[in-house]
């Protein structure tokens, strides 16, 4: 008999060689009917594989993202099979599941593509293979007999992949007619899988490496059933009229260059009005938690990030090292703040009593991420992060923390981000060989965030291995307006930098004790952050935040000088008000300034400009009557000012 102990600590016994799905079954029958996959000892297995010694378990359903990762990624073994059927003679690079849905990146060979219109017989020739019903089935195998196999079939890029791997933790997946590479998880059988959508094809260079061949990469979604592929098309479509690419060429908040630089975002006026406000709220939040701003160069000495071990984690995807007139002196283009503000710490001698320092910067940071990879706003060369980095005492760590944590309700209370949910992100439970600090300290950060976590009344997962190799952390997963989940925000315990930098602070002991670090971004990334506030909104910010409060727009030319009279009252009151005095006619005026999501449109012609008024009209309301300017002026002002008070009094 082995003890299979459950999330809750409840321990049954079982027969050794029990899977998942037999635990599932001795439950519940419904239960068995739902369990995807299963994690073992923190690893995710297969709920067929048989279990043979003590464990931990967790059983995942569809509601869990264990559960859609075996799902999807069995899936992507169904579409190769399809592939290989419809395409003999096909070769395979990798097919992961992702966030939503999976891919696989294949070779069709002899100069063979596929489009958008072959999509349909293949989602077709997944279901035939699907209604077949056929095992996932798992094999151990040497790695001889992997490049037996893989040579066999003339498979280049799998015998690649083989060579990475060492003997003894190689494995293979077969079903139906098709065998892969694969540590799995997967699905008991294909049978389960009972909706597809196959989205879009594009390419990809092998192992993300330009000068490698270039393969075409086929994604997709797959459901357990037909309603959840109708809820997500149905999103689909949601999302495309809430792209934050298509919305910021309409509303005019930035734009790329090639002769700029891929990945090199241009903010445009409106834009740049966006960022500035957001900078300013965020600002004077920090100024009431005690931060001071900072400013530190785009570049740094290269032996700057050696130190602080940047240049090992990114050197890959940074830019090229800039060579100086000075021989053998090189600089990088910074890829992180961390270190400057270590540096800044260190300029003078510090006490317990100088304790906390809180160091904030909107500071710009620069990797060289593949191009295939780029994405609007959301994976860019260039970005800028609302950084900021705290040094602390081991006494002072919970309370800094949940200072951030905070910081991070009031952002997300102002822009209505209200479905969320925090990771705590903690050490592996068996193998701490690849974290560094002493186990007094771990266990310190760890209680704190914890502790932290549950005064605010957070609703928090445990994930065990996925700290920093310097520290646990917090993450916040919010949904947006249509269901999908971003990460945005996170606080990380570091003791690393500051032994890296040998950071210290004279206690009152009066001997030198190292400072725990904060690392903390409430936004993560301007760019990023903008992007999906973007597509949560649908564009329509909250007043204080819009780039363009109102627009003016005259009848006729004949009323333009009122129109400017009005322009310049309502700037002169801090109003961001903008004049549309083309030659056009008002309903198309109209019509643009809803597509640019302007709050209020203000009408005048030759009643308004005889009483001194205003025609108001909010955007998706109507029509909201007349106003004297100063009526209007006072109404926007009160409008800003309730919805920035609201947010404050949290």
């Amino acid at each position: 008999m082995i003890k299979i102990t459950f999330p809750d600590n409840s321990v049954k016994e079982f027969e050794a060689g029990i899977s998942g799905l037999g635990i599932a079954r001795s439950l519940s029958n419904s239960l068995a009917k739902e369990v995807l996959s299963i994690t073992v000892n923190n690893e995710i297995w297969d709920i067929s594989r048989p279990i043979n010694e003590d464990s931990n378990i967790k059983l995942h359903t569809w509601d869990d993202a264990e559960g859609k990762y075996a799902f999807w990624h069995s899936s992507a073994h169904l579409m190769a099979e399809a592939l290989e059927a419809l395409y003999p003679g096909v070769k395979f690079g990798i097919g992961p599941a992702i966030e939503m849905g999976f891919y696989y990146d294949v070779d069709l060979g002899n100069g063979m593509v596929l489009s958008d219109k072959d999509l349909p017989k293949i989602e077709q020739k997944m279901l035939e293979l699907a209604r077949n019903k056929s095992e996932y089935q798992r094999t151990d195998v040497t790695k001889e007999e992997a490049i037996s196999f893989f040579k066999e079939k003339n498979e280049e890029y799998k015998l690649e992949l083989i060579n990475d791997l060492e003997d003894g933790t190689i494995s293979f997946y077969k079903q139906g007619n098709f065998t892969d590479l694969c540590r799995g998880p997967h699905l008991p059988n294909t049978s389960y899988i009972k909706a597809i959508k196959l989205n879009s094809i594009a390419g990809a260079y092998w192992r993300g490496d330009e000068k490698r061949p270039q393969l075409t990469r086929v994604y997709g979604i797959t459901f357990p059933k037909k309603k959840f592929l109708d809820e997500y098309v149905i999103m689909m479509e949601e999302a495309k009229k809430r792209d934050h690419r298509k919305l910021g060429k309409e509303m005019e908040l930035f734009t790329f260059s090639q002769n700029v630089g891929q990945g090199m975002p241009l903010w445009l006026p409106k834009g740049a009005q966006l960022r500035e406000s957001l900078e300013t709220f965020l600002k004077r939040v920090q100024k009431k938690f005690g931060y001071e701003q900072v400013i530190t160069p785009h570049i740094g000495n290269i032996n700057l990030y050696k130190t602080s071990g940047h240049y090992e984690k990114y050197g890959e995807d940074s830019f090229q090292a800039i060579q100086t007139p000075q021989e053998g002196e090189e600089y990088l283009l910074k890829p992180m703040n961390c270190p400057h503000h270590c540096e800044i710490y260190k300029f003078k001698p510090r006490s317990y009593k100088d304790l906390p320092v809180r160091y904030a910067e909107f500071g710009t940071v620069y990797r060289y991420e593949q191009s295939g990879e780029l994405h609007g706003l959301t994976r860019v060369r260039s970005f800028t992060q609302d950084d900021a980095h705290l040094f602390c005492t081991p006494d002072q760590l919970k309370d800094e923390f949940k200072k951030v944590i905070d910081i991070i309700f009031i952002i997300f209370k102002a822009l209505n981000f209200t479905d969320y949910t925090a990771q705590i992100s903690l050490r592996d439970k068996v193998n701490r060989e690849k974290y560094i600090g002493s186990d007094e300290n771990w266990d310190k950060a760890e209680q704190a965030i914890i502790e932290a976590a549950e005064e605010k009344g957070l609703n928090t997962v445990v994930e065990y291995g996925e700290a920093a190799f310097y520290g646990p952390k917090l993450d916040f997963m919010i949904k947006d307006a249509i269901g999908r989940k971003w990460q945005l925000g996170t606080i990380q315990v570091d003791y690393n930098l500051p032994e890296r930098f040998e950071l210290e602070y004279v206690g009152s002991d009066n001997q030198k004790h190292r400072p725990i670090m904060i690392h903390r971004a409430p936004f993560g990334s301007m760019e990023r952050f903008i992007a999906v506030l973007l597509e949560h909104t649908g564009g329509k910010f909250p007043l204080w935040l819009t780039p363009e409060q109102v627009v003016i727009m005259p009848i006729s030319e004949k009323y333009n000088d009122y129109a400017e009279k009005v322009l310049n009252s309502l700037n002169n009151s801090d109003i961001r008000a903008v004049l549309d005095d083309r030659n056009e006619k008002i309903g198309r005026k109209i019509r643009d300034s809803e597509l640019k999501k302007t709050p209020y449109l203000i009408i005048v012609g030759e009643k308004e400009a005889t009483e001194g008024t205003v025609s108001v009209r909010r955007q998706g309301e109507g029509d909201l009557g007349s106003q004297s300017i100063q009526e209007f002026t006072d109404f926007i002002n009160k409008e800003v000012e309730d919805q920035l008070s609201s947010i404050e009094q949290y």
